[in-house]
């Protein structure tokens, strides 16, 4: 798991969107999908929901994320 991977995820989750994380932080739309495939991948888990061009985290991604489904912020466990 890369520092990378977990500021993709924690953006992406942020705003509900691969294509505009991957503005905001600078990488192509591909390489945020294979960052949080990988992470998937690791934690043996789909962490988001991809609904058409929006996605939101799934029970298990809120796990991770340490957010409660009807919390609006979000944050590192342990931050």
């Amino acid at each position: 798991m890369e520092i990378r991977q977990l500021q993709t995820f924690v953006t992406a989750a942020r705003l509900e969107s691969f294509s505009k994380a991957a503005k905001l932080l600078g990488y192509s739309q591909s390489a945020v999908t294979v960052q949080i495939r990988l992470l998937e991948e690791e934690l043996g888990t789909r962490l988001f929901n991809r609904l058409g061009r929006r996605i939101s985290l799934t029970a298990q991604g809120q796990r991770f994320f340490g957010a409660e489904p009807a919390d609006s912020y979000m944050h590192l466990p342990g931050s």
